[in-house]
């Protein structure tokens, strides 16, 4: 599909679903607003499918795995060698996130977009693009051709895959450094207020992560206004594949999970492309990388958990779901207060604004 054509797929929520969503909640016998954002979430959910009542009972994980040329600016302290073998491992259940989608009966695929090594399992979904992007210190990470094609298989691969919900993942050694460049762009921010130290590195490479970040943006001229040629410029095939796969998962009017930094990095290029996407997001965990936070903030979205994770893989979609389920089971199965044989008129005074919230209290 032509990028024109995937945006254009993206429709707004339903509006009036996500009324009669929330005259439900307001029915239901509790107090006004008392299950916070799993009434939030089931709102939201009404919005993306066109119905008040949803279930979660097949999500899928899509994990996109690439390599990245900047590696050989010593910005990582793991080998490129490390992304072949978790490509690998985790179509084997044998990673965090695919421990956790296996425990809570989530679907995975993992797609080879662009790992530096042929990729000998059937398991993997081959969709290489290239062996790696190029060195974004020295040249353009991709083409632009390359930057579509890869938008264009992660649209492709979250729409024609059957799940209830769609969470969003990624296997690539160096990817926090171009994801970092990515948004420094996008943001228009000081590189140092948007990278962090990714799996662990010393201190020097610290430093030599953010110096080629700040060379690769004044070599390679991204336009901060054109999502698509920061990715080609500074970007990677998994991001970028991954920005297509949230266009597809709103697309196809299910919700989409955002895991870590990297993932909420490539949410944002798919926002700036379509905002549209937006209203299909959900963050589960609030990564501890430092760019995290503002990539959020752009957005204005709200991770559901802290727990101080910064894995990556998707290994926070398995537990999004969870929530997910959860608010799908308020708003299906709670009884309302008449059924529940409660006359709701000592609400009325207190559903006339908050009067919940202790003054101080946050």
């Amino acid at each position: 599909m032509l990028l024109t054509e995937m945006i254009s797929a993206v429709q707004p929520p339903d509006e009036a679903a996500m009324a009669a969503a929330r005259a439900r909640q307001a029915q239901l016998a509790k107090p006004p607003g008392s299950l916070g954002r799993l009434e939030e979430l089931s709102i939201q959910l009404a919005g993306i499918t066109g119905s008040v009542y949803n279930r979660m009972e097949q999500p899928h994980l899509l994990v996109f795995a690439a390599d990245n040329g900047v590696v050989a600016e010593g910005v990582s302290s793991a080998p490129q060698s490390v992304t072949r073998m978790q490509t690998i491992n985790l179509t084997r259940a044998k990673t965090g996130a695919s421990v956790l989608a296996k425990h809570f009966g989530c679907g995975i695929t993992v797609c080879d977009v662009g790992v530096n090594a042929e990729i000998p399992t059937g398991a993997v979904l081959n969709r290489k693009i290239a062996y790696g992007t190029r060195n974004i210190a020295h040249e353009a990470a991709m083409t632009r051709a390359q930057a579509e094609q890869a938008i264009a298989t992660g649209f492709e691969l979250a729409h024609s895959t059957e799940a209830d919900g769609i969470g969003i993942g990624e296997m690539g050694i160096g990817n926090t450094t171009t994801s970092a460049a990515v948004l420094a762009v996008l943001l228009n921010a000081e590189v140092e207020t948007v990278t962090g130290r990714g799996g662990g590195i010393t201190d020097d490479s610290f430093r030599r992560k953010k110096e080629v970040i700040r060379q690769a943006i004044a070599l390679n001229h991204p336009d901060r206004n054109d999502p698509v040629d920061v990715l080609a410029k500074v970007g990677g095939f998994d991001i970028a594949a991954m920005c297509g796969a949230f266009l597809g998962a709103a697309a196809s009017r299910r919700p989409a999970v955002i895991d870590g930094f990297i993932s909420a990095v490539a949410a944002l290029c798919a926002v700036r492309l379509c905002p549209n996407v937006r209203h299909y997001l959900i963050p589960s965990h609030a990564s501890y990388e430092i760019g995290y936070r503002l990539a959020m903030e752009d957005m204005g979205l709200e991770p559901l958990f802290l727990l101080g994770m910064r894995l990556g893989e998707g290994s926070g979609c398995p537990l999004a779901f969870q929530v997910l389920s959860a608010a799908c089971a308020i708003i299906n199965g709670m009884a309302t207060f008449d059924q529940a044989g409660i006359d709701a008129g000592y609400l009325d005074e207190i559903r006339q604004g908050d009067k919940f919230t202790v003054e101080g209290s946050r």
